[in-house]
């Protein structure tokens, strides 16, 4: 038995709700899950309801996969909140099992990608950017609030490509990929 054979996985997490179609959450369709808690208690967030940590429902990891799982036309699964990274190792393996379905998976958190890395607020931190294709990372801030920022909400957050980073040694950002139609074999 190995170290990681013998760590116990959550069983549960908190959560605010879900959105199972969501068009603003990341592209594509995709299963939005919005976790209970967060510190950082930002002027103006879209979800200021989310934020006490003793607010929400706790559900079985087990049954809110088995509903992302159910849910056949969504491209990708994206963690937010509240704070993600306040329940990291719960979100992780829900991250963990989605990427397993074949999901890609968007993580908004109001830590910077650099705190993230450096296990801010935990440990556990890691874990879920292990999980995490893109990083939504910074807090809101009012004042730098835009509606046309995509899949953000001020312009200090960014869009960080996890992978990308981590094989550059420096942040990357995600950009949409283009892709270019081919000329049908027939022309």
């Amino acid at each position: 038995m190995t170290v990681s054979d013998s760590v116990q996985k959550p069983a549960t997490i908190r959560i605010f709700g879900t959105a199972p179609d969501s068009i603003v959450d990341g592209p594509g369709l995709r299963f939005a899950v919005f976790v209970q808690g967060c510190s950082h208690g930002c002027p103006g967030c879209h979800n200021p309801e989310s934020q006490p940590h003793e607010g929400g429902e706790v559900r079985s990891i087990d049954s809110l996969v088995a509903e992302v799982a159910a849910n056949k036309l969504a491209s990708g699964v994206t963690l937010s909140g509240g704070e993600p990274f306040e329940q990291a190792a719960a979100c992780a393996e829900v991250a963990r099992r989605c990427r397993a379905l074949g999901l890609g998976v968007w993580t908004y958190s109001g830590y910077t990608y650099e705190q993230l890395e450096a296990g801010v607020p935990d440990a556990s931190a890691r874990e879920l950017l292990d999980a995490t294709d893109v990083l939504v990372d910074g807090p809101f801030v009012q004042s730098l609030h835009s509606f046309d920022l995509a899949w953000r909400g001020s312009s200090n957050q960014r869009l960080v490509d996890v992978a990308a980073t981590r094989a550059a040694g420096r942040v990357v950002e995600w950009s949409v990929p283009v892709e270019v139609p081919l000329k049908p074999p027939s022309w």
